[in-house]
């Protein structure tokens, strides 16, 4: 019998024994990612929270951010783990994990469940067909350019290879800019160039490949692989 997403939103969404779901218990502005995130200027503490909130971002016992992948129907999809320092940089002596592996390893989801992940923010879809969507790489990106630049919905594919025409497909009767990262060799836009040509003919409108960074961003840059929000903050 297959799994479906609602199986793991039943597990995620089931209260415990003071009430409160698995998801509701990790909710939380107490993780090192967001006290950086006001630390190093990138938002105001009020702008820290509201974008928490949204994104209902969690912590996890041991200090990690919990991005939550919530699709456009409110199932829970999964949830990532990431570590960051002060910062506001990934640690990258510490590997990310996922929600469902985790429950996984507790027995308390089975082996043969295999998560079909969406984009960080879908559950921010607006009713307003004509809002802008923007997605990006990072997570960490979404949060940021949400605050900075509100006027769209940020979401995030959370990789430069976890962005395919399925994830994009809940996205195809609004107007939608994939914002890819930067490199030397141009691979990522390329990439993600592919992908939105893919995606196109279920789509309403044209899906645009922003090439602010390609055309914008200095060697030295593309050779540190940028996203948006380094190049917006070099320029200060």
């Amino acid at each position: 019998m297959p799994y479906q997403f609602t199986s793991l939103s039943a597990i995620l969404c089931h209260p415990e024994g003071d009430g409160r779901t698995l998801v509701d218990q990790t909710i939380s502005t107490d993780t090192i990612f967001c006290r950086s995130l006001v630390s190093e200027g990138y938002l105001t503490e009020q702008q820290m929270r509201h974008a928490a909130d949204r994104y209902r971002l969690g912590r996890s016992k041991d200090g990690a951010v919990v991005f939550w992948e919530i699709d456009e129907q409110q199932h829970i999809r999964d949830g990532k783990l990431m570590y960051y320092q002060d910062n506001c940089h990934r640690d990258k002596d510490r590997n990310a994990t996922w929600v469902t592996s985790l429950l996984k390893r507790q027995k308390k989801l089975s082996m043969i469940f295999d998560a079909e992940r969406c984009l960080f923010g879908l559950h921010l879809l607006p009713e307003d067909p004509e809002q802008t969507i923007v997605v990006v790489e990072a997570e960490k990106t979404a949060v940021i350019c949400s605050e900075l630049y509100p006027s769209a919905v940020w979401m995030a594919s959370g990789g430069v290879t976890m962005l395919n025409a399925a994830k994009l497909h809940p996205l195809r009767d609004y107007r939608v800019v994939l914002f890819p990262d930067t490199d030397e060799t141009g691979d990522t836009f390329r990439q993600w160039k592919e992908v939105a040509e893919a995606a196109q003919e279920f789509f309403k409108y044209p899906i645009r490949v922003s090439p602010v960074l390609e055309d914008n961003a200095s060697p030295a840059q593309k050779t540190a692989k940028i996203d948006i929000v380094d190049y917006l903050f070099d320029q200060r």
